[in-house]
């Protein structure tokens, strides 16, 4: 059941910093990707910081969302190079 919630935080993860950074989403695959990638990504940043979002499914999606957005900004930066 923990595998699904993953899955699940990081399509929500990936849709919103679809929409947070410009040119939208990825669709289904790409916006869960993104999201499962920024989690790893959003959690090694907090984690380092020492700052914690908090628990529990808010936090989790708070996180995996930043580090998604952090993922497409460097993607994106990338692509422009």
């Amino acid at each position: 059941m923990n595998f699904i919630w993953f899955l699940l935080v990081g399509l929500v993860a990936g849709w919103l910093a679809g929409q947070l950074v410009k040119g939208g989403g990825f669709g289904l695959v790409g916006d869960l990707v993104v999201g499962v990638v920024g989690a790893l990504i959003g959690g090694f940043i907090f984690s380092s910081l020492g700052v914690s979002a908090g628990g529990g499914l808010l936090g989790s999606i708070v996180v995996a969302t930043l580090g998604a957005v952090v993922l497409l900004f460097i993607v994106r930066l990338i692509k422009r190079g």
